[in-house]
């Protein structure tokens, strides 16, 4: 099965299905919808190789040409009051994974929607082992169904400031999470792995926590810019590899928050009596300050006075 999208390992086969009534809910009246930008992103991926859409078309007939154009196979799902749409989603669903069990070469299924009700299915296709790719508007998009694909794509990103008008700041809080983010995630590897961590494996690492990541929408070209504006705040540190050229990343280290452990003697001591505290600080045979001093045994006396020296020299002449 193929497992990687680069010259270095066979491509991604992709799926497409196109839930294009879901997708409809967030466009303006007057808005087309840039289904060349959508496929042009995902051919980034690896090749597609089925490209299918569902929706009354009767309803969105302005739509139906650029579909065409774009090779994409259009089924007819005719809306009968209120069970159309829930029609188009259960044959999307079938198909999906009709799909999913006899073309075991696609690995990689990109379901074009915001419905929450594709969650079992974006589920299902992960315990067969392919890779989910979502996509749809910001404004109709559940974010049960965004967290449960393995990447998540938002179609205002895609078409940017031609399509929708210019984008509205994100919150400076926002980029804020996101620089967060990637310290987590970098601290984890680091604690994971035992070799070089390489910027691909941040940025893949990054998408399975959070699906809709994206360094796009934060306004940077790429991840690298990403990655300078983080080192830049002291969050990171980067070198360059000298087999691929990409970053290599390490978080910065910052002082870790531990007290250093007091001198021997300068350790604490309990709170004592105040009663037993002379004891306990004078020498073990002392007698305690407020003691009396004990009578000390008074000289002893010889019984006969000794004569004194002059005497004894005055004995010896007269002999």
């Amino acid at each position: 099965m193929a497992t990687t999208g680069n010259s270095n390992g066979p491509q991604h086969q992709l799926a497409v299905f196109i839930d294009f009534e879901n997708l409809a809910l967030g466009l303006d009246a007057e808005e087309t919808f840039e289904i060349r930008r959508v496929l042009d992103r995902l051919l980034e991926k690896g090749k597609v190789i089925v490209k299918v859409a569902y929706a009354d078309w009767d309803r969105y007939r302005r739509y139906t040409q650029s579909l065409h154009e774009s090779g994409i196979e259009l089924i007819e799902i005719p809306r009968r009051a209120q069970s159309g749409k829930n029609s188009a989603d259960i044959r999307l669903c079938v198909d999906a994974m009709d799909l999913s069990w006899s073309k075991e070469h696609i690995d990689m299924f990109a379901i074009l929607s915001g419905d929450s009700d594709f969650s079992p299915l974006v589920a299902k296709l992960k315990e067969n082992g392919k890779h989910v790719i979502g996509l749809g508007m910001r404004d109709s998009t559940s974010p049960l169904l965004a967290n449960a694909c393995d990447e998540f794509i938002y179609y205002e990103d895609l078409v940017g400031s031609r399509g929708r008008g210019a984008r509205a700041p994100r919150a400076p809080k926002d980029t804020e999470a996101e620089f967060d983010l990637l310290v987590e995630t970098v601290r984890a590897l680091e604690r994971e792995s035992s070799g070089v961590i390489q910027a691909s494996l941040v940025k893949d690492t990054m998408k399975r926590k959070r699906p809709t990541f994206s360094e796009g929408a934060l306004g940077f070209g790429s991840f690298s810019e990403l990655l300078e504006a983080a080192r830049d705040k002291g969050l990171v540190t980067l070198r360059k590899d000298d087999r691929s050229g990409t970053y290599v990343v390490n978080a910065a280290h910052r002082g870790s928050g531990h007290r250093s452990p007091a001198p021997r003697d300068a350790t604490p001591r309990t709170a004592m009596p105040e009663a037993t505290k002379s004891r306990d600080v004078l020498p073990r045979n002392a007698a305690p300050r407020d003691a009396a001093p004990e009578p000390q045994p008074k000289p002893r006396r010889s019984r006969g006075r000794r004569p004194s020296r002059s005497k004894r020299d005055s004995a010896g002449s007269t002999a």
